[in-house]
């Protein structure tokens, strides 16, 4: 079972920068792919990033309202993924939850592709 630990949550003002960050248990956890989602009161749980290696090289997804805001990046030797957030707005408050998969080929921006989540981190930017 591996477990993911999210930290880095805060309250910010508009316009700051927040780092989120996902620690994997398992330094021998084989992954496919780690995502962060986020979930605002009252709305369904949406993709914000993603993150998966294939042939030994990175490749990262975006959904389009944090395309060049939010940046997604990993430290191999910490077993970490990071969610570099810049530019906040409002909108952009949310509980923040990461996620994982070891299976090939998983179609990174949906739900039903990760096994393991973490408990959440929530993330409130002021106006």
């Amino acid at each position: 079972q591996v477990e993911l630990v999210e930290s880095g949550g805060g309250l910010v003002q508009a316009g700051g920068s927040l780092r989120l960050s996902c620690a994997a248990s398992e330094r021998t956890f084989r992954k496919y792919a780690m995502a962060w989602f986020r979930q605002a009161p009252g709305k369904e749980r949406e993709f914000v990033a993603a993150i998966s290696w294939s042939g030994g090289s990175g490749r990262t997804w975006y959904a389009d309202s944090v395309k060049v805001r939010f940046t997604v990046s990993e430290d191999d030797a910490k077993n970490t993924v990071y969610l570099q957030m810049d530019s906040l707005r409002p909108e952009d408050t949310a509980v923040y939850y990461c996620a994982s998969t070891s299976v090939i080929g998983r179609t990174v921006y949906l739900e039903k592709a990760y096994d393991y989540w973490g408990q959440g981190t929530q993330v409130t930017v002021s106006s």
